[in-house]
């Protein structure tokens, strides 16, 4: 198969076109509900997950620890930050770190719920039959949910400490001085490529397909992330100025702004599995073309 980043031989308006045709054919407003939905469920033992993976790394209420789970808590928009924060400290203070190590892969199982509803929908799109066997699904999609969780607490890490950790190592080489500038130069894009390789990995392991070409950035993940980076900017400037949640739905309004940005989350990462199968089926096409093409020349040939 070509690369991806030739687009099928399809000019970028074609593609686009063609991605948008397939998102109301797929119905994706409706799966990325139901995404939305299951990644609700499976969101705070993902936290409890997320916790017993920093109890290995960070002492219990230790500043690393605090420092994590306000940036978890960041990620979340609007008053969703404070709805998540206050359970991931509410899981720390009603579990040990026994309890929590002993529950890790339970946390685990559990979590892996969004991530095996995503795999359904991947499978929607590139029109594939689930031909894996139930156990080896689950366990791809349990590594799966475990890989990115682990993604997700080394992004954090960078973003928090990066600069220190650097520092530390460039000043062991006799370059301290050398590497603020470089990681001002590198900060924003290692936290893309860590985002891109989230999503590369979602696209290259959840569907069920046998045969499939590795890419660290695939024209999908590019989109899904930049739509899901744009819409999430979007999302929170609303919020901050125009936020009427609140006011609607009372002390519900956390859970309704973060079932929203759920939406956005799924929605996005189903949209870049459309630009990927859009590219795909057209490199599909074309072949087929061509070796129908081939056979009809040696059939004249023959003749």
């Amino acid at each position: 198969m070509p690369s991806l980043w030739k687009f099928g031989g399809l000019t970028p308006l074609r593609l686009i076109t063609l991605a948008l045709q397939k998102v109301k054919t797929d119905e994706l407003s409706t799966r990325s509900a139901s995404l939305s939905y299951y990644f609700l469920l499976a969101l705070f033992p993902l936290f409890l997950f997320l916790v017993s993976l920093i109890g290995v790394f960070a002492a219990p209420h230790s500043q690393l620890q605090e420092n994590i789970v306000s940036a978890l808590g960041r990620l979340a928009p609007g008053s969703a930050s404070e709805l998540v924060r206050g359970v991931v400290h509410q899981t720390f203070r009603s579990s040990s770190g026994i309890k929590l190590a002993a529950g890790i892969f339970g946390a685990l199982w559990a979590a892996s719920g969004g991530m095996g509803a995503v795999v359904i929908s991947l499978n929607k799109i590139y029109q594939v039959e689930e031909t894996r066997p139930w156990w080896k699904q689950k366990l791809m999609i349990v590594g799966l949910t475990g890989a990115l969780s682990a993604l997700m607490i080394v992004a954090l890490v960078l973003a928090l400490y990066g600069g220190k950790i650097g520092q530390a190592l460039f000043a062991h080489l006799g370059a301290g001085k050398v590497f603020p500038i470089i990681w001002k130069v590198l900060e924003w894009p290692v936290s893309f490529a860590a985002m891109f390789l989230a999503f590369s990995l979602v696209y290259y392991f959840a569907p069920s397909i046998k045969e499939r070409k590795w890419y660290w950035v695939t024209p999908g993940s590019a989109t899904g992330v930049a739509l899901w980076l744009i819409a999430s900017v979007g999302f929170r400037f609303y919020l901050r100025f125009f936020n009427s949640y609140s006011a609607t739905y009372g002390s519900l309004g956390a859970v309704v702004i973060l079932m929203l940005w759920l939406y956005i989350t799924g929605l996005a990462i189903l949209i870049g599995g459309e630009v990927n199968w859009v590219i795909e089926n057209e490199d599909r096409k074309t072949a087929a073309f061509e070796r129908e093409k081939l056979r009809v020349e040696r059939q004249l040939k023959a003749a």
